[in-house]
């Protein structure tokens, strides 16, 4: 039986306020929307939660406010089986997402970080829950000074390090050199390299940075590429979207997971990609990421 892995996320807490419309207001203009929700997210509480409900023992390490939105994330994490020992509670707010849903499923995000702008470096026992670990989970929804510092740690005691580079920015050196998978989007591989129209010459580029990359692209799928050895491409579930929000954040927990386990990388992004089609014919961020049975079904067999 394959042991459990132990997968540890540094990174964003958020309320997630959603408003659902017909079509998004363009500048400037005033739409009614017929729906509005708070759900928990955050891209690393979506990717914690993910993780944890594709079967992984997963620890959070991030920030809340003492406010209402700070005590419900907090439960919603442990709700999901996630460690939160580590996420700290600050005087600062607690992030919000302020997210409008059109009814094609597209969405359009403004993020105000709150707590989250605080986790500037690790506090004591981030470094030794990051060592624990055989995945740290990363994104870019805290200050990057955060990020460097975990990175940093994972790569002193050999712990693989998956970075999903959103909100896309210039990465530094110190980083990437600590990266050992990236995971961009199609429009963070392009504005990284700059390249907008061929993802593969996008991962060949990122390449030269990092030694594994993939590149989710929607509904498409998504591609795999390593030094040294040929592209692969993974198709994805062909479904109805109903709402996108958090099928990336979905995508990467049930990645990490399933090559934590030992899965080959084929294997692992059609595991994932099952996860993400699963996650986007459902409305909001973690509310709708699925468990592993969910997964294992949608993918057609048992990991």
């Amino acid at each position: 039986m394959t042991p459990t892995p132990h997968i540890a996320v540094l990174g964003s807490a958020n309320m997630d306020l959603v408003a659902y419309v017909a079509e998004a207001p363009r500048r400037g203009e005033t739409v009614t929307g017929r729906e509005f929700r708070t759900v928990p997210g955050g891209k690393g509480a979506n990717q914690a939660v993910a993780a944890a409900r594709a079967g992984a023992t997963v620890s959070m390490i991030g920030a809340v406010g003492t406010d209402a939105y700070g005590t419900r994330l907090r439960s919603g994490l442990e709700h999901s089986g996630v460690d939160t020992d580590l996420l700290r509670t600050v005087e600062t707010p607690t992030g919000t997402a302020h997210i409008v849903v059109d009814d094609n499923g597209g969405n359009a995000i403004v993020v105000v970080p709150g707590a989250n702008g605080t986790v500037t470096a690790l506090a004591p026992g981030d470094e030794g829950l990051i060592a624990s670990a055989d995945t740290l989970l990363l994104q870019l929804e805290v200050p990057v000074e955060g990020v460097v510092a975990a990175a940093r740690a994972a790569r002193r005691h050999g712990v693989r390090t998956v970075l999903t580079p959103a909100p896309a920015q210039l990465l530094p050196p110190d980083l990437l050199g600590a990266i050992d998978l990236l995971l961009p989007n199609e429009h963070e591989a392009a504005a990284l390299t700059g390249i907008t129209d061929d993802p593969h010459a996008a991962a060949e580029a990122l390449l030269s940075q990092v030694p594994e990359v993939v590149i989710t692209l929607g509904s498409h799928g998504s591609l795999y590429a390593a030094r040294g050895a040929e592209p692969v491409t993974v198709r994805a579930p062909q479904v109805a979207a109903v709402d996108t929000t958090g099928a990336g954040d979905t995508f990467a927990g049930a990645l990490a997971v399933a090559l934590a386990e030992g899965d080959s990388v084929v294997d692992a992004l059609a595991w994932a990609s099952a996860a993400a089609a699963l996650s986007v014919q459902r409305p909001g961020a973690s509310a709708s990421m699925p468990y592993r049975k969910e997964i294992d079904d949608e993918a057609g067999r048992t990991r």
